[in-house]
């Protein structure tokens, strides 16, 4: 019943050793059309304050077992309850009282015996700023809310963007129009088994795994940019045509930095475009665009390597059908030297799963 009233009517909790006080301030706070809620100590009022999180506190500062300071002490370190005002209340008029109250986190100070209409007068305006403070906090909820909603539909609206034009790129060069969903699952699938493996378990977490299966079809972007007569090339490439295919992960990788310079900064573009600039380098160097080679390659490009060879070689392109799984795996073995010999273990033992 009191939660219920509380939602909309101001909950004050008054704690006084005294019952004639409590009373008193009882029949004052009810005057003003305010819930009352009486505590005997200090130790009542702060279980009390945990429990109902009322709008305003009246402490007094001379009660047994804990008195008014050693409440408010208490309440103020509970995240729960520290914004909550307190006004104390003694029939002490030192000064060094006041002072000490007010270096605790008290709002206010009322000295006995109450005046009526000091006290309606002090309680009124601690509710109203109360209910300022609550509103204020609630407004910016919201904002963070709604920027927040911005923000995620901007990374969508960019994402779909970016995928759009790799299906475009895809499209020129004739790849399998599922290859963006295999890339996808099989990088994902891929990490999450080298999750289990003691190299790299501290590396991937599952948030890395969620990233990667986002980035990792962006790697070909730069095929935008490639003539369709070299993308779709049947025969074999000149090393003039090779050298301009290259180039696609130099291309991809600008791209995606374009974005991130523009103001659209994220995990999975910085990923994308790790993956995008390496995806082409081999583990004993002799990869491109930079002849990078084992660690100096990132992992994110490592893991994609492994991946986007093995959806190359089981799909069916322009100049040749695909190989079947096991196949395709004899022909990665054949090329190890491309690949983090340890990320090709794994693979090969869930090729199963894989798509």
């Amino acid at each position: 019943m009191e939660q219920k009233i509380g939602k909309t009517v101001p909950i004050v909790l008054i704690a006084d050793d005294v019952e004639a006080n409590r009373f008193m301030l009882k029949n004052i706070i009810s005057e003003m059309g305010n819930q009352a809620v009486l505590a005997e100590n200090g130790m009542q009022a702060v279980k009390l304050a945990q429990r109902m999180k009322p709008q305003l506190i009246i402490l007094d500062i001379a009660m047994p077992e804990m008195d008014g300071y050693e409440a408010c002490e208490k309440l103020k370190e509970d995240p729960d309850t520290r914004d909550i005002p307190i006004v104390f209340i003694s029939a002490l008029d030192d000064p060094n009282d006041i002072v000490r109250g007010f270096s605790l986190g008290g709002e206010d100070y009322i000295v006995k015996p109450f005046i009526s209409e000091i006290v309606k007068a002090r309680v009124g305006l601690h509710l109203k700023l109360s209910e300022a403070n609550r509103r204020m906090a609630e407004m910016n909820r919201q904002l963070q809310v709604s920027i927040g909603e911005q923000l995620q539909k901007m990374d969508t609206e960019r994402k779909n963007v970016l995928y759009a034009l790799l299906r475009v790129a895809r499209e020129n060069a004739c790849y399998d129009e599922d290859n963006m969903n295999r890339l996808s699952y099989n990088s994902r699938l891929l990490a999450e088994a080298m999750q289990l493996s003691t190299k790299y378990d501290h590396l991937i977490s599952d948030s890395y795994v969620d990233t990667i299966e986002l980035a990792a079809p962006l790697c070909d972007l730069g095929n935008l940019a490639i003539p369709t007569d070299i993308l779709q090339k049947q025969g074999t490439l000149t090393e003039e045509e090779k050298k301009t295919m290259q180039t696609h992960t130099t291309i991809g990788a600008h791209i995606i930095s374009d974005i991130v310079a523009a103001g659209m900064d994220n995990r999975m573009l910085q990923m994308a475009i790790e993956i995008t600039h390496f995806h082409h380098e081999n583990w004993d160097g002799s990869g491109y665009p930079e002849g990078r080679k084992e660690s100096e390659i990132p992992l994110a490009a490592q893991i994609v390597s492994v991946t986007s060879a093995f959806c190359a070689l089981t799909e069916d392109r322009r100049y040749r059908g695909p190989f079947g799984m096991e196949e395709a795996i004899q022909i990665m073995e054949q090329e190890q030297n491309k690949y983090n010999p340890e990320i090709l273990s794994i693979l090969k033992k869930i090729v199963r799963q894989l798509h």
